[in-house]
Formats: structure tokens, sequence, C-alpha cells
């Protein structure tokens, strides 16, 4: 049962990040644009879903939500203060209430060291716990996340993919954050694993209240997490809203399409056809003109090209940036 959302956490306005490039013999500078006007809203105890195929921009939208980057224009609010404003000092003790789970466990951890002193790093460096409770914060840390006592003491070759990624996520709790970024944690995973440290992240939110966003390609695993869904495209949000709606009743073309090509997830209304998403995502070095999406819609019309269409409701806390937006029925059943 997923956790009501309380009050707004932390909050991404007019988000936007290019990356100058330089091309050819002559050095021609142009723009990639990562993000484009990205708002973003997450409540305590809500997770959210982030969707999109590679190069959307879903990473640099976590990245900077953290604080790892900071966004060309716009601004992002943790708990109603201005993360990039903050001073070193303060922005630091701040990043305690913040965490990343990043996709490859073993390359996010020290091979030379113990999984338990790994830990202790974050209870050390925030001063979480005095000194000689560490040994019992870390032993606390490792069962909450389901490992034996014993695995404190060994490194991490010695274990599974699964049992590293529960040691990277024992490693995140440990400064005892509010926010959590899990940047594809599953995708590395075999599938049976990969619905255990699921179910383990809904655990830790619900008993935690942790806020999260989940960043994924995978939908199945997303719509079994999340209470709400963003879908990105060419670093843009082009549909936003509960996780039954935009999985149910999917309003733009291209969630539409998303679901398509995810086996036993279409949706039976079929505005697209039966079909695959054809093409690839266009160079976000030379975008489409309007809507990005029209190269690869089958419902654009010569309208598409004109402007960026603006994200409009399509129901309570729901909204999709099409000119044709509208939902799809039947709806997708729910997970069981």
């Amino acid at each position: 049962m997923q956790t009501e959302p309380e009050q707004t956490l932390i909050e991404g306005r007019g988000l936007a990040r290019n990356f100058p490039q330089r091309r050819g013999l002559l050095g021609q500078a142009r723009d990639v644009w990562a993000l484009r006007d990205v708002n973003l809203t997450i409540a305590r105890g809500e997770t959210v879903g982030v969707v999109g195929e590679s190069g959307c921009g879903k990473s640099t939208l976590g990245r900077i939500m953290l604080g790892l980057d900071e966004p060309t224009t716009g601004t992002v609010d943790f708990d109603g203060r201005d993360l990039f404003a903050l001073s070193g000092p303060e922005r630091r003790k701040l990043a305690r209430r913040m965490q990343m789970v990043f996709q490859d466990p073993f390359g996010s951890l020290d091979p030379r060291r113990s999984v338990g002193a790994q830990i202790a790093d974050g209870l050390r460096t925030h001063d979480i716990v005095p000194a000689n409770e560490i040994p019992t914060e870390v032993a606390r840390l490792a069962q909450q996340v389901g490992l034996s006592h014993d695995a404190i003491n060994r490194r991490p070759h010695e274990f599974s993919g699964g049992q590293r990624q529960r040691i990277a996520i024992a490693r995140a709790l440990a400064t005892r954050p509010d926010f959590i970024v899990a940047d594809e944690p599953v995708s590395a995973l075999d599938v049976s694993i990969q619905a255990q440290v699921v179910n383990l992240l809904m655990d830790l939110r619900r008993d935690l209240n942790l806020a999260m966003l989940f960043i994924s390609h995978d939908l199945h695993v997303v719509r079994h997490l999340c209470n709400r869904i963003v879908v990105m495209y060419l670093g843009r949000i082009v549909e936003e809203g509960p996780a039954d709606k935009v999985f149910g009743s999917p309003a733009h073309p291209y969630t539409r399409a998303l679901l398509e090509s995810t086996p036993s997830m279409k949706p039976t209304g079929r505005d697209l056809g039966d079909r695959v998403l054809p093409g690839e995502l266009p160079s976000p070095m030379n975008p489409p003109s309007g809507c990005a999406f029209r190269t690869r819609c089958p419902l654009a019309e010569p309208a598409c090209a004109q402007a960026v269409p603006p994200l409009d409701p399509q129901g309570p806390g729901w909204r999709a940036a099409c000119i044709k937006a509208g939902p799809v029925k039947p709806a997708i059943p729910e997970p069981a």
C-alpha cells in the first residue's frame, strides 16, 4: 500500500541544463540541452518515478535535485531553502539529508575496505552517533537492509549483485536522509533479485517516510513502486501524474508508445495502433522545432512544429504536453 504524500520536501523550478560542445575543425560551439524548463515537486513520503529513453535527461535531473550538479537556470528548494544559494558549509550540512543509490553497486563501493567500514563513513562524517556507538549502528543498518551480522566484516567482492545493492542502500541510510535519488538501482540485477530490492525500498519508504526520486527504464518496476510518474522526452517533461492514471490511461502519445513497446503493459485502446515506437531520439544538439516528439509521432500534424506545447491539465495532479493529449482506456490492470 502506498504512503500518502505529505508536505513538499523538495521542489525544482524552471530547471535547465546545457553542456556547451565544440565540433569540427573551426571548433564551432553548440549547446546540448540535457534539461529544458523542468518543474518537479516531491513530497515527504512520496516516490516519484522518472521514465524515458536513454538520453532524455533523467540522470541529469536526479543529480541537480541532489545538488551534485548545478542547473544552467532554475532553482531547487530543499525543505524551503534554496540549495544553490547556500554557502559551502551550509550545503554540506544539508547534504546529510540527501543521498544517492547508484546503478552499479560494485563500482560505487571501495573493493579494498570492509562493508562495515564503508557504512560507518557517513556516521563519522556527519556525527550521526557517538564514536563508541558506531559498531552497533552499523550492525543495525545491515540488519535493516537484510544483511547478516557477519557481512559487515567482509569486502564487496564476496557478495552477489543484489547483496551489494543492499550494502549501498545501507550506506545511504546511515546519514538518516529525508530524500534519496535511486538511479537505475535494479537494472544491473537479475529479475528475481530486482523484486527483492524493490520490495526493500518500498518497506524503507513506508517505515522511514522517505521521499524518493526513482529513475528507471523498467516500467514494471516503476509501476510497482511509485506514487507518481514523470515521463521525459529530450530534456522535457511530456506527462506527469498519478501512477494509476499515467499507466492506466496515458494521455501523451509518447507515454502510450513506451507502454506499447513494453510486453504485457499495452493499453488495449490504441490511438497509436499496435506498433513499436519508430526511429531514434533526435540529437539534443539539433532538436526538432515545436514538439520534439513530432518526428516520431503518428499523430503529428503541421501545428506540432509551431510551438512547444505546454503541460495542460488532464485531471487532478495530471498534466500532458500535447495538442492532442487525452487519456486512452481501458486501463492497465493494477499489479497483483
